[in-house]
């Protein structure tokens, strides 16, 4: 199976200002096509020849784990990514008020998760093994699937997710991200 890059959905200028067109052209063009094509030069002649990216996620280790996660990550990072400062709404909404008492804390407490990811990462929302939502992140390609975790949306915090348009500031990263969450697909993705 040879994967290709998954095309954005949105435009390149869709998410300025939080997220630059320069910026989205290395982090999808560069970086994301890099993934794909490390994970296709490494699966030839091995048992993930005609495996799925959550196959990989799930079962495989080293530069295979490292490149198909990195993959499948950054198509479920962009597929969250593209709306205008909109909030969730109906089942999701009850339910992160339920977990976290509010949409402003849940706010808070995912940006604590991201801001603190020490290195490169990923913070997530999750539904746990017990369907509750969670919030969590992994080092470099962690995926929370490997943990029977679903995951609903997430932020990139590798410096390249965010470095050409704020620098070294995670922080304001973070603060801005919630400006282009696709609250509709998250909730689509909660069934």
């Amino acid at each position: 199976m040879k994967f290709e890059l998954p095309p954005l959905p949105f435009s390149p200028e869709a998410l300025e200002p939080v997220i630059s067109a320069k910026t989205i052209s290395f982090h999808h063009g560069k970086h994301h096509q890099a993934y794909v094509n490390n994970l296709n030069n490494l699966i030839p002649g091995t048992r993930f020849e005609n495996s799925t990216l959550e196959e990989i996620i799930l079962d495989a280790e080293g530069g295979i784990f490292n490149n198909g996660a990195q993959v499948w990550n950054h198509t479920f990072y962009w597929e969250g990514l593209g709306g205008k400062g909109s909030t969730p709404t109906g089942k999701l909404l009850q339910l992160i008020n339920e977990e976290f008492e509010s949409f402003e804390r849940f706010k808070e407490i995912f940006a604590d998760i991201a801001v603190k990811q020490f290195g490169s990462g990923w913070a997530w929302l999750v539904l746990d093994a017990n369907g509750k939502l969670a919030i969590t992140s992994t080092s470099n390609a962690g995926n929370p699937m490997r943990e029977g975790m679903t995951p609903l949306f997430t932020c990139d915090v590798w410096e390249h997710a965010y470095y050409l348009d704020f620098q070294n500031r995670r922080p304001d990263y973070v603060k801005a991200f919630w400006d282009i969450v696709n609250w509709e697909k998250v909730a689509e993705r909660l069934g």
